[in-house]
Order: structure tokens, then C-alpha cells, then sequence
């Protein structure tokens, strides 16, 4: 039989303390030492190999649970070091996980401007699942500008990517993260709980935050997500305005919200098996991601002066693709979300 998960909501469910609390910040600041062992034993920032890889998500991991969890339940943790560790931990997070999303994108964008185009300028032919169908391009001014498209954008991404590189390198190296790692290391072994920690009901807090969730969700468009097409979201996507397009905030913002979520149920539900709804929802929220960063990187592309008319159609349609993959990505979060929804009732 499936183990339950605790409903931070239910009155009557088990109470769970500040020990737990505890317990789950002692493993997860393990685990980011053990990380951080391994990925100087694989070259650290320098390294390439999947173990540096590994090491490097398994970092960003550990720093995103623990700040998530500070961030819920501070009314129980010494309000002064919580305070000063949360942004460091996001710092680090943001940091790493750079360089690692413009290969992603880079990746990502070339895939969809062989899968458009079928040109054998890319050398396998790639199906992204989960997009609507969308109106098939001229295919002869695509594939001309396909391959000028995608040098562009290896180009551009991969110089951002070794920036980030380089940033991520200088980041390990810096007094700012050792501090960190300190920090973090006295945390493996001592959690500064406030007096009444170990006697105060998580579940509120717990509850708190499934709530700011669900208002953000029921702010959401969801009968608009509720179809595959979303002409709307096509309006701003290559105007001369740079600035991110306007539906996409609170879809962002949802996403971190339920992220959140997800690590608040961990520290109730600890040897519980993750809820896969959860994860079914997290994923479609991260494909969201993915697309709209994809969407703006083409958007970004297709601004550089002097490129070949080719060229530009070449990326404006794989814009138009990216926006298609958001809108997919939302229906299946609004699928995903609203299965839930009956599920728990």
C-alpha cells in the first residue's frame, strides 16, 4: 500500500515539530558537503565530466531545500542567521545553475530548428513532445536561414555559457561562498532552532504556504491554459521591448511557489515517497520555463543588426515554436494541477 502524504491543511493529521525540522536541515546540509567533496575531487568549477556534473546539481539541490526551508519556516529558526543565510544560498543557487541553462537552451533551440526545418545542418532529427500542432513554415526560406540561425545562437549562448562558466568558477573560489560552506557545515551538526521549536506545530506553516500557492494558481489563467492555443501569447514576441513577455511573471511565479510547497511536504512527510502529482506539475511548470528562456533567447537573436532576412524568418519562427511549447507546457500544468485538485477532494 502507497504511504500517505500529511495534508498540512487537515486538523486532525499527526503533529510534527521543530525536530523535524531539524533533521531535515542536518541531511540536506550533508548532503551539500558530501556535493562539495565530490565536486573537488572532480575538478570542481574546472571540470567537465558528468560526476563534476552531478556534484554541481547535487549543490544547487541541497542549497534550494535548505533556503526553501528557512524561507517557510523561519518563525521556528533564529530569525538573524536565517535571514543572512537565505540570500547567500539563492546567490549560490542562481550561480550554478547558470552555465548549465544556456547549454540547456542552446541545446533546446537547435533540436526545434531541426525538427521545423529538417535540415541537415543538425544531425538528428528530434521530437519535441507535448506542443500543439502548429502551422507547417515555409519550408525553403526556413531551412536557407536555419543554419545561419543556428550558428547565431550557438554563438551567442555559448559565449553566455562560458561567462557563467567563468562566474560559477570565480563564485567556488570566492571568501563569499567559504563562508557559505561554513555556514553550512556548523549546520550539518547544529541547527539554531528558536526555544519553542521543538514543541511548535509545523503544519501551519506547512499550510501557509500550500495557501499562497493556491492563490497564485487561482490568479492564473487557467481557462486560457485550459486550450492548446493561446493566440495572445504570440502579440508581444518579437516587439523592439526586451523586457520579459507580460504573461510569463506569474507562471514563474507559480513555480517557484510550488517549489516551495514541495519542500515544506518534505520536512512533513520525511521517508515518504515524493508525490508525483507534485512532480507531474513541478515538470510542466519547468518545461514552462524552458520555453518562455528559449522563446526570449530567438526574440534576442533575431534582434542583432545586419542579420539575413532569411536568417530573422528562421527565428522568428522558432520563436513562434517556443511560444507553442509555453502554451503546451501551461495546458499540461492546468491538466496536471486540476487532476490534483479532484484527487484530493
Amino acid at each position: 500500500m502507497a504511504q500517505q502524504h500529511l495534508d498540512p491543511t487537515d486538523p486532525t493529521a499527526e503533529v510534527v515539530t521543530g525536530d523535524a525540522l531539524a533533521g531535515y536541515l542536518r541531511t540536506h546540509a550533508t548532503e551539500f558537503l558530501r556535493a562539495l567533496r565530490l565536486h573537488r575531487e572532480t575538478g570542481g568549477a574546472t571540470g567537465s565530466g558528468e560526476e563534476s556534473v552531478d556534484a554541481a546539481r547535487a549543490l544547487r539541490r541541497s542549497a534550494r531545500r535548505i533556503s526553501g526551508s528557512l524561507h517557510t519556516y523561519c518563525p521556528l529558526l533564529d530569525p538573524a542567521w536565517s535571514e543572512s543565510m537565505r540570500p547567500e544560498l539563492a546567490w549560490l543557487s542562481g550561480t550554478l545553475a547558470l552555465e548549465h541553462a544556456y547549454e540547456a537552451r542552446l541545446e533546446r533551440l537547435l533540436q526545434a530548428l531541426h525538427r521545423l526545418s529538417g535540415a541537415a545542418a543538425f544531425p538528428e532529427q528530434v521530437t519535441v513532445s507535448g506542443g500543439p500542432a502548429a502551422t507547417p513554415p515555409e519550408r525553403g526560406n526556413l531551412t536557407v536561414g536555419a543554419a545561419k540561425a543556428g550558428a547565431l545562437l550557438d554563438r551567442q549562448l555559448t559565449l553566455a555559457r562560458t561567462r557563467a562558466h567563468s562566474t560559477a568558477l570565480q563564485a567556488l573560489g570566492s571568501s563569499r561562498f567559504h563562508a557559505v560552506a561554513d555556514k553550512v557545515a556548523v549546520l550539518a551538526s547544529e541547527v539554531p532552532l528558536t526555544p519553542t521549536a521543538t514543541t511548535t506545530d509545523l503544519r501551519p506553516l506547512a499550510g501557509a504556504a500550500c495557501e499562497r500557492l493556491t492563490d497564485a494558481i487561482t490568479a492564473l489563467p487557467l481557462l486560457t491554459a485550459g486550450h492548446p492555443y493561446n493566440a495572445e501569447a504570440l502579440i508581444h514576441g518579437l516587439s523592439p521591448d526586451p523586457s520579459p513577455h507580460p504573461q510569463d511573471g506569474p507562471w514563474h511565479q507559480v513555480r517557484l511557489l510550488l517549489r516551495l510547497h514541495r519542500y515544506a511536504r518534505e520536512v512533513l512527510d520525511a521517508g515518504t515517497p515524493v508525490d508525483v502529482r507534485l512532480l507531474t506539475a513541478g515538470q510542466a511548470l519547468n518545461r514552462h520555463r524552458d520555453a518562455s528562456e528559449a522563446a526570449a533567447a530567438a526574440a534576442q537573436a533575431a534582434r542583432t543588426p545586419r542579420i539575413a532576412p532569411a536568417t530573422a524568418y528562421a527565428l522568428g519562427v522558432l520563436h513562434a515554436d517556443q511560444r507553442h511549447e509555453v502554451e503546451a507546457a501551461r495546458f499540461a500544468f492546468q491538466r496536471a494541477w486540476q487532476r490534483e485538485a479532484v484527487e484530493t477532494v
